[in-house]
């Protein structure tokens, strides 16, 4: 990777008005995790290009990446600009609002995105998971079995979808959701906290205890 970023910046040393080396540059610097000189990279790729969408799409990861997610949201609505039909574009740019906590906007922004594109998954995630950081978990579990009837081997849906049922005190549920997902997925990294979850279920079954809304 350090021997290509090397050959770009050997092109923009020869040609400065190299749009694809100084993209590809951007490129390298982010893949090498070097975010600050990737955004000046791509930010010149973008300036000799006003209708790069690529440019202005990793530029607005770069932002991202970089905590910056005002940046980013000029980035991905340029990008969106020039090319409205891509989903993962209008994707980030509601991950940006929600990164600035403008939840209003990256519901609205989420939503859209079901509306023109609902097939794509993501959007359900993301505007889900948005919804349970916002404690709506009954709305949260709706987009979640929607995704689920897209796409049943979503399997991240099922944690979700148990840890929504938990939060609404519906035990039976969510025993079942996290014990769906457990069967599916024994080893991801998300398995240890599901099983933790499911456990303290069972401890409140077995005990006696009510079951407190938590």
């Amino acid at each position: 990777m350090k021997s290509e970023l090397g050959n770009y910046l050997n092109t923009i040393m020869k040609d400065r008005g190299n749009i694809h080396a100084y993209f590809g540059a951007g490129i390298c610097c982010k893949n090498l995790e070097n975010y600050t000189k990737a955004i000046k990279y791509l930010e010149k790729a973008a300036q000799l290009d006003e209708e790069n969408y690529r440019a202005f799409y990793e530029l607005g990861i770069c932002h991202l990446q970089e905590g910056a997610a005002d940046e980013a949201i000029r980035s991905f609505i340029r990008a969106v600009q020039i090319n409205p039909d891509s989903p993962e574009a209008v994707l980030q740019l509601g991950i940006s609002h929600e990164a600035c906590e403008e939840y209003d906007m990256a519901l609205m922004v989420f939503q859209k995105l079901i509306e023109n594109s609902p097939q794509f998954i993501k959007a359900y995630e993301h505007k889900a998971l948005l919804l349970m950081k916002l404690e709506d978990y009954r709305k949260a579990s709706l987009l979640l079995n929607q995704l689920l009837k897209i796409n049943p081997e979503y399997y991240r849906a099922y944690a979700s979808l148990g840890i929504c049922f938990e939060k609404l005190g519906k035990r039976t549920d969510a025993q079942r959701y996290y014990r769906k997902f457990l069967s599916a997925k024994p080893f991801s990294p998300q398995a240890q906290s599901i099983k933790e979850r499911l456990n303290k279920l069972r401890m409140q079954k077995t005990s006696g205890m009510p079951f407190a809304v938590v």
